[in-house]
C-alpha cells in the first residue's frame, strides 16, 4: 500500500501541487468509467443497429467538423476566460450529451437511433471544442514541466485501471441483459462517469507565476483602424503560427493523426463483421488492451528521461502500426487477445509522452493559439480519416485496408524523428 501511495504521490512533491494532481487523477479515472461503458461500446452498438460504415465514420467524424470551424475562435475566446472555469462550464456542457444516448431505444427505430447519435454527437462537438483546447492549457498551468511526465504516467495507469475494470464490466453486462435495454443501463453508467469527471475538473487551478493565458496582445486604436478586412482576420486567425518552427510539429501531428483516425471506423466492423466477436470477447480484449497500456505507463517516466518526449513519441507512433496489421491478420478470438496486448504496450507509451511532446513545442506566453492550431490539425484529421477509412475498405476489402494503414502508421511515426 505504501509502495502505490509513493507511486502515486513521490515525497518530493510540493504540497501546493499534490491537490491538482489528486483531482487530475480522480478526472481522468471516471472519464476511464465513462470510455471503458459508453464510448467503447458506441460504434459496437451503431453496428449491431446495423450502421454502414459511412455511418459510423461521421459518427467519427462530426464533433471533428464542428471543431474545425470553432477551433480557432475558441482559442481566442480562452484567451479572454479564466482557465479552470471555462473548461469545466465547457465538460458539463458536453457530457450532458452522454445522457441522451440513454432514451434512444424508447423514441426510435434502428436506423433513425444511428442518425440521432450523429445529431447528439453534433451538438456536442460545439462545448467539446473549447474543453479540448483548453484542457491542455489547464494541464500545462497546473502542472509544472519537471512533473508533468509523472503525472501522465499516474492518469493512464488510473485510466487503464478504470477504463479495464469498467470494460469487463461492459461486457459481462451486455452478455446477461437484454439489447438494447443492456446499452441503455451501459450509457447510464458512462454518464455517471463523465459527471464525475467535469465535478473533479472543477477543482484543478493553475498555481504556475506564468499565466496559462494572456489577454489579447492590445494594438494601439490606430494600428488597427490602419489594418485592412484582410489583415484583421490573419490576426484573429494567427496564421503567422505558420511560420515558425511550430509548423513542422503541426504537420507531422497531422500525419499521425490521418494515420491513427484512417482505422477507427474500420475496427468495430473487422471484429463484429470478420471476426464475429461477442461484446463480452470485445470487453475481454479492450480489458486486455489497457492492461498492457497501465504496465508500459510504469516505465514512461524511465523511456523518458533516457529518450525524451519527441523521441518516445515517434517510436510510438510507429509502434502503432502492429495493432493494425496484427488485427488484419486476426482469425480468432484468441488473436484478437495478444493484438490487444501487444497493441496497448505501445500505447501505454504514447498516451503518455505525444500531449507532453506538443506543450515542449509550444511557447509558455502563447498556448491557447497555438493548441487552437493543433485542434484543427487533429480535428482535420479526425474527419478526413474517418470518412475516407470505410471507402478504401469498400475498395480494397477490411483486412488490406488495415494493411495499408499499418503503412501509413509506421511512416508518421519516422516523420515525427525526423522532422517533428
Amino acid at each position: 500500500m505504501h509502495s502505490i501511495r509513493r507511486f502515486f504521490f513521490p515525497p518530493t512533491i510540493p504540497g501546493e501541487y499534490r491537490s491538482n494532481f489528486l483531482h487530475l487523477y480522480l478526472d481522468i479515472g471516471w472519464f476511464g468509467i465513462l470510455s471503458g461503458s459508453s464510448i467503447n461500446f458506441l460504434s459496437v452498438y451503431a453496428t449491431r443497429l446495423e450502421a454502414t460504415g459511412f455511418q459510423i465514420g461521421l459518427l467519427s467524424s462530426m464533433a471533428a467538423a464542428v471543431s474545425l470551424v470553432l477551433a480557432i475562435p475558441a482559442g481566442r475566446w480562452l484567451e479572454t476566460q479564466n482557465i479552470n472555469a471555462a473548461v469545466f462550464r465547457s465538460s458539463v456542457w458536453y457530457r450532458l450529451g452522454y445522457l441522451l444516448w440513454v432514451p434512444l431505444p424508447w423514441l426510435f427505430g434502428e436506423q433513425a437511433q444511428v442518425w440521432a447519435l450523429i445529431a447528439i454527437a453534433l451538438l456536442m462537438a460545439v462545448p467539446l471544442t473549447p474543453l479540448s483546447v483548453g484542457f491542455n492549457a489547464l494541464f500545462a498551468a497546473a502542472v509544472p514541466p519537471q512533473w508533468r511526465a509523472h503525472v501522465a504516467a499516474v492518469r493512464n495507469v488510473a485510466f487503464a485501471l478504470a477504463f479495464m475494470l469498467s470494460s469487463l464490466g461492459s461486457g459481462y453486462l451486455l452478455e446477461h441483459t437484454p439489447f438494447p435495454q443492456g446499452y441503455q443501463i451501459l450509457f447510464g453508467i458512462g454518464f455517471l462517469g463523465a459527471a464525475l469527471s467535469s465535478l473533479h475538473l472543477y477543482f484543478i487551478k493553475p498555481v504556475q507565476t506564468v499565466a496559462p493565458t494572456l489577454p489579447p496582445r492590445p494594438q494601439p486604436a490606430s494600428i488597427k483602424r490602419a489594418l485592412s478586412p484582410g489583415q484583421q482576420l490573419q490576426t484573429a486567425i494567427r496564421f503567422d503560427i505558420w511560420k515558425t518552427p511550430f509548423r513542422n510539429t503541426l504537420l507531422v501531428f497531422f500525419g499521425f493523426h490521418l494515420a491513427q483516425f484512417l482505422a477507427m471506423p474500420l475496427f468495430p466492423l473487422f471484429q463484429v463483421r470478420q471476426l464475429h466477436l461477442a461484446d463480452n470477447q470485445i470487453g475481454i480484449g479492450t480489458a486486455l488492451f489497457y492492461l498492457t497500456v497501465l504496465l508500459a505507463s510504469t516505465r514512461l517516466n524511465e523511456m523518458v528521461r533516457n529518450f525524451g518526449h519527441r523521441a518516445v513519441t515517434g517510436i510510438s507512433v510507429a509502434g502503432l502500426a502492429m495493432y493494425a496489421l496484427l488485427l488484419a491478420l486476426s482469425k480468432s478470438p484468441a488473436d484478437f487477445y495478444w493484438t490487444s496486448i501487444l497493441g496497448g504496450l505501445n500505447y501505454g507509451m504514447l498516451i503518455g509522452s505525444y500531449a507532453n511532446y506538443l506543450l515542449e513545442k509550444i511557447p509558455i506566453e502563447d498556448r491557447p493559439a497555438h493548441l487552437a492550431w493543433y485542434n484543427v490539425i487533429l480535428n482535420a484529421s479526425i474527419l478526413i480519416g474517418s470518412l475516407t477509412g470505410p471507402l478504401i475498405s469498400q475498395e480494397i476489402g477490411l483486412g488490406a485496408a488495415l494493411i495499408l494503414i499499418a503503412l501509413l502508421r509506421f511512416l508518421s511515426g519516422l516523420a515525427i524523428l525526423k522532422w517533428g
